[in-house]
């Protein structure tokens, strides 16, 4: 791991290396970007001072500047704002990619088999960590267990996250290590599940219950960290997102973060959201902190979860899940406890952010919200994560108090069969309401939540103007009354991310006085069907007037 370590560190080095900042001019581009009325706007050039921001945004008869230090020919390339994820888990995308990944498994037994090889492959590590499982993918009808990973590793712990992040799944050798046991009682806002007819934990733990087994697991070192945060830099510059939402930052995550920017090689920004009170705290003391590195770092508020995801079945709801009777979720925290963090947090500006899936975890954070402006007033554009299953009769209360909704377009064409089982027909008609919540008056911004799906934007946007997944189903969209139009979808990954994150005045789009960050693709999304949007390539990205990423 070392040498991977020192392998990216050098490569950061090469991107140091690289001309400083001039004044620049890139031409013959078929620019495309975002107005501040919301539509399209396009252009045929750029105009790049030599601190990194944007001097004109030319057209095609506009007189180009005389005297400038380089000229840049697009040869007519499609060039967009730099894209932004509204909401991922950087270290958790870096470290997905350098431990065991299971989401593209297919079955159980196709699981087993890369986990073997991957312990098989790696006879040094004391733990299999990874991520990625799903059984709803798999078609298991259920959970795993523990003896379906003792039948692959028995001689070491092996813990590996579920798709969402909401569950884990132990063997017994991780189990014995954690001290978890028949007589182990899940903590609130947690599950264990436990073998048929016995007390005896069955492997899985659910939401806050993971973090029985995860305690045990060794925490990675700094310079772990750090090759996670150089991996996840660059897989995010490959798919032209120049910022994203960290959602859930850590006191070792940002002091990673704070190394890369000393070290100049921190290439994309990040608006943190820390992992409960306490981190934001530490990290941000008496209130978010300013902007960091030219605009690369900012800390601007606080994640909270409310309840956990559909796939472990711990989304709260207001009614029991269609599939199993008698089961309304996990709410992961009460009333009293949330609306006390949301205020201390508020009381210091720190923007919130908080999770919630199911109805009645919406619902709870919406009454919260509504309750809180009443006493804190000013800008402080309360964020809603996920907002998937919302009850009819609360979507108008998004936009009561200016609450952005921060979606993920891929989670319905992943969880679509998975949503028609958990839920009845009355609930999906407030399921994944893009549509329903922009004409409302709602603020949208779009992300991936990677590690959980993949970063790529333009899959997430094709499939918030089809409602289709990657298979072109369902023919004519899943309920395709909530699709969006492309101006819309391109403004989420745009212009409502940066607008989300209090940076619509510095990047999101392209236009005077604003950072150049763009990127270079291969076809026009304004124009290219759903399916020719999900294969664009990306070209090159460039961040603050600089390229950072070159697809040759």
């Amino acid at each position: 791991m070392l040498k991977l370590f020192t392998a990216s560190l050098l490569a950061a080095s090469a991107l140091i290396a690289a001309p400083a900042l001039a004044d620049t001019l890139v031409d013959n581009v078929q620019g495309i970007t975002i107005g501040e009325d919301g539509e399209v706007e396009r252009f045929t050039g750029l105009w790049i001072g030599d601190d990194g921001k944007i001097k004109e945004v030319l057209d095609r008869t506009d007189k180009r500047p005389k005297q400038v230090d380089y000229i840049v020919d697009g040869e007519g390339q499609v060039m967009i704002p730099g894209l932004i994820d509204a909401h991922l888990h950087v270290m958790g995308l870096g470290f997905g990619a350098l431990t065991l990944d299971l989401s593209d498994t297919s079955s159980l037994e196709e699981a087993q088999a890369k986990i073997a090889q991957y312990a098989a492959d790696n006879p040094e590590r004391r733990w299999i960590i990874g991520r990625g499982w799903n059984q709803e993918k798999w078609g298991l009808g259920r959970f795993p267990t523990a003896a379906e990973l003792d039948s692959v590793v028995s001689d070491r712990p092996v813990f590996l996250e579920r798709v969402d992040g909401h569950a884990g799944w132990a063997n017994s050798a991780a189990m014995r290590v954690a001290g978890v046991d028949a007589s182990t009682q899940a903590p609130a806002g947690g599950r264990i599940e436990r073998m048929e007819g016995s007390d005896m934990p069955s492997g899985i733990f659910v939401d806050n219950a993971a973090s029985l087994v995860q305690r045990a697991v060794p925490a990675p070192r700094p310079e772990d960290r750090d090759l996670a945060l150089a991996k996840a830099q660059e897989i995010l510059l490959s798919f032209g997102i120049t910022a994203a939402a960290d959602m859930g930052t850590s006191i070792e995550d940002w002091q990673s973060f704070r190394r890369a920017g000393d070290g100049g090689w921190l290439k994309f920004r990040i608006m943190s959201y820390a992992f409960g009170i306490e981190a934001m705290e530490l990290i941000g003391g008496p209130g978010p902190s300013p902007w960091l590195y030219d605009d690369k770092l900012r800390l601007n508020g606080v994640k909270l979860y409310v309840d956990g995801a559909l796939g472990s079945r711990g989304a709260w709801l207001k009614a029991p899940y269609a599939d199993d009777p008698g089961n309304t979720g996990l709410p992961m925290i009460g009333s009293t406890q949330l609306r006390n963090l949301m205020s201390r947090a508020t009381l210091d500006r720190f923007q919130l952010a908080i999770h919630a899936i199911g109805d009645a975890a919406n619902a709870e954070v919406l009454y919260s919200i509504g309750e809180l402006a009443q006493t804190y007033d000013g800008d402080r554009r309360w964020r809603i994560e996920h907002a998937q299953i919302v009850d009819t009769a609360d979507l108008e209360k998004f936009s009561e108090h200016g609450i952005i909704a921060s979606m993920q377009p891929v989670h319905q064409t992943s969880d679509r069969t998975m949503a028609e089982a958990r839920l009845d027909p009355a609930r999906l008609d407030g399921a994944y309401a893009w549509n329903t919540l922009i004409g409302l008056g709602a603020r949208m911004a779009f992300g991936s939540d990677a590690p959980v799906e993949s970063p790529d934007p333009f899959a997430g946007l094709a499939a918030a103007i089809s409602r289709t997944g990657p298979d072109g189903q369902p023919f004519g969209g899943w309920r395709p009354q909530e699709a969006v139009n492309r101006s819309q979808a391109l403004a989420a990954f745009t212009t409502g991310g940066a607008y989300a994150g209090f940076a619509e005045q510095r990047f999101g789009r392209l236009a005077k006085g604003h950072r150049a960050d763009f990127v270079f693709i291969d076809r026009d999304p304004m124009l290219a069907s759903p399916a020719g949007i999900r294969q664009t390539k990306v070209t090159e990205t460039w961040v603050g007037g600089q390229k950072v990423y070159s697809a040759q």
